[in-house]
């Protein structure tokens, strides 16, 4: 009777033993994707986060650029005697404030360039594209496509060193004292650089290319649904020489 009941123990733990083997092995025999399923969903899991962090581009980017709508003539005032180069009201008064700040400190800026139409930039675009045959990738790394210029807001303008001309529109820039002073005192006076050195836009460093941004209007141009860090495939290196 001893045997019997040990017997019966034993054959109770086989039978356990079986239908756990059976249990692990009939997703695969029958296709049941349940735990490949579960294993998914918990990398997706630890994954979210890092997704959360890393969002996609708006849909209204076009080649790294965002699009802008045009000021209006009433809207602008100039900056030059022959008012070749214009700023939005507020942005101009802050500019010539800047300006005379830079001047006390034995700093002589020039500007450059200041609102720019779609049509100005259609030229700048398209027209030195074609010469310089390059692809429209190439151009955008330096130079907006028309109606995605921050120059058509009249808060972005250029800015060269009076005093060191060569280094206009061109990264030497950075190495004059003019953009010293602009890296220093810009902010006082509510310009900030729009593109630094590895910005997410993609888009080629230039320090001469500042944009206003010390008012409601101008930081919601700027700023407004668009504080995302977008990455994009890195641009081609542009030659000096070749740049607007």
């Amino acid at each position: 009777m001893a045997r019997f009941g040990l017997w019966m123990v034993v054959g109770v733990l086989l039978a356990l033993l079986l239908g756990g083997i059976t249990t692990m092995l009939l997703p695969r025999l029958t296709g049941d994707s349940s735990i490949v399923d579960s294993a998914s969903s918990t990398i997706e899991a630890s994954g979210a986060e890092t997704d959360a962090d890393d969002p996609a581009l708006p849909d209204d980017v076009l080649l790294g650029h965002f699009p802008y709508d045009e000021a209006l003539d009433s809207t602008l005032e100039p900056l030059t005697a022959d008012g070749s180069i214009r700023l939005r009201e507020s942005a101009a008064e802050r500019m010539i404030e800047l300006l005379e700040a830079a001047r006390r400190d034995n700093i002589q800026l020039e500007l450059l360039s200041g609102f720019r139409s779609v049509e100005d930039q259609t030229t700048i675009f398209f027209d030195r594209k074609a010469e310089r045959r390059q692809r429209a990738v190439e151009r955008a790394s330096v130079s907006a496509p028309p109606g995605y210029s921050e120059h058509h807001t009249g808060y972005a303008i250029d800015v060269g060193d009076a005093r060191e001309p060569d280094t206009h529109l061109i990264e030497a820039f950075e190495d004059t004292d003019a953009f010293e002073w602009m890296e220093e005192n810009a902010a006082r006076f509510g310009f900030e650089l729009s593109f630094p050195r590895n910005n997410p836009q993609g888009v080629s460093y230039e320090p001469w290319h500042w944009r206003f941004v010390g008012d409601r209007h101008s930081l919601e141009t700027f700023y407004k649904s668009r504080n995302i860090r977008p990455e994009l495939p890195d641009r081609p290196l542009v030659p000096p020489s070749e740049r607007p």
